[in-house]
């Protein structure tokens, strides 16, 4: 699904150059749940913007899904985004003034997928993440988490090849944290790969495979033998609250 090899990033300011990623070297299959950790400076930011096809490497090559993403254009770039990957954001990006139903259908209007098609792909979207019943509600009248969840939606209705989410519970508290990674767990379990850019230790633990990244180098690419499971964390907030 993803493959980097030695791709290198450098930010230039006009005598200052910075080398932001370093003879980095990746390969995630399909199915995979993929946590990205490093402390502020590490690289990790710049990867993200490198797989989400939103800057292009300095060095090196990168392939997504069968793609040399290196040799593309910027309306290339712009085509890969939308019909590629679906981003999940820390601050969830939705729009205040329509539904959670309206929000999730946006990405099909700019695909120019029809009224009806889109309607129906955004309901069933919406009840895999299990909100269909707050689907006529807006972003102002739910919790944190149930907005990520529509952000989750909103991220699968074009059938993309990654989701891509970044600290996507950083703004949540730890149960609503909890009901976020049992989405994203369950969407792994059906084939939906996934790469989550986190600072939090708990929270890749959830994942499959987590990769650490410091001062631009690729430190560490350890599997996670038994990934903590969110519903069971969630039934024992359940039993401590009862």
């Amino acid at each position: 699904m993803i493959s980097m090899k030695n791709l290198g990033k450098v930010y230039k300011n006009g005598q200052i150059q910075v080398e932001a990623l370093k003879n980095v070297n990746i390969d995630i299959e399909k199915e995979e749940f993929v946590a990205i950790m490093g402390p502020s400076g590490s690289g990790k930011s710049t990867l993200m913007n490198i797989i989400g096809c939103l800057d292009k490497s300095t060095s090196g090559e990168y392939w997504l899904d069968g793609i040399n993403i290196s040799t593309l254009n910027e309306v290339q770039l712009a085509k890969i985004r939308n019909l590629k990957i679906g981003f999940v954001f820390q601050s969830f990006n939705l729009l205040p003034r329509i539904t959670a139903l309206q929000n999730v259908e946006l990405p099909m209007i700019y695909a120019g997928v029809g009224s009806k098609e889109r309607r129906n792909r955004a309901i069933s979207a919406l009840e895999r993440v299990g909100l269909e019943k707050r689907m006529h509600h807006k972003p102002n009248e739910m919790s944190g988490g149930q907005k990520q969840r529509v952000a989750i939606a909103r991220a699968l209705v074009n059938s993309p090849a990654i989701i891509l989410a970044d600290e996507p519970t950083g703004n949540l508290d730890s149960s609503s944290s909890e009901e976020i990674m049992s989405v994203f767990q369950d969407l792994n379990k059906e084939g939906v790969t996934i790469v989550l850019v986190t600072h939090e230790p708990d929270i890749a633990e959830h994942t499959k495979r987590v990769l650490r990244f410091r001062d631009g180098f690729l430190k560490s690419d350890e599997v996670v033998k038994k990934p903590l499971d969110a519903k069971e964390i969630l039934k024992s907030y359940s039993v401590a609250e009862a």
